[in-house]
Order: C-alpha cells, then structure tokens, then sequence
C-alpha cells in the first residue's frame, strides 16, 4: 500500500479516483470509453524540491487532499494490487476546497 513508499523531493504518491461507470441518464458506460482519471487522492508526499542554495521548499499539498493533475502526466505503478501514480508537484493542476 501507499505507507510502504515514500515520495523524494517533489514527488507525490496518488491514488486515482475512478469516474462513474454510469451516466446522468443510467446508461453502463463500457471500459472503452472511459477516460483516464484525473483526480485523486495524495496519498504521500515528499520533503519538497530544493533550491540551488539547499533550501528546502514546503509542499503545497499534503496527504488527504484530492488533486487534478495532468491527464498523461506521472509514473503508473501497482503496489500489493493498488494502483498508484507518482507525480511531480507540478504535474498537480489543482486541489479540491472543501
């Protein structure tokens, strides 16, 4: 699971949040004309991106947020059967408020 890694620098670890598998109407959408998802939930995250001074810079994002990230942005891996990305800080479009 997402504890047994952890992120360097200004990576995150997230956990895509899948889309409805049906319409506003009720109609079963098939696999095929899913999209990849583009939001989900940080799961993990880095120290931040040092500067060329060796200043560390603090993450905008913790774990708990859910993010928007870049469609083919990222690393796909699977760890014990879960499916995770691994992202840049800047591969993170957005955070949801609550």
């Amino acid at each position: 699971m997402a504890e047994k890694i952890k992120p360097l620098a200004d990576r995150v670890v997230v956990k895509p949040i899948e889309q409805e598998t049906m319409s506003k109407g009720g109609i079963v959408l098939p696999d095929t004309v899913k999209e990849k998802p583009q939001q989900g939930k940080v799961m993990a995250v880095g120290e931040g991106r040092l500067t060329d001074e060796g200043k560390r810079i603090p993450m905008d994002v913790k774990v708990g947020d859910i993010v928007i990230y870049a469609k083919y942005g990222g690393t796909e891996i699977k760890i014990d059967g879960e499916e995770l990305m691994i992202l840049r800080e800047s591969d993170i479009l957005a955070k949801k408020t609550k």
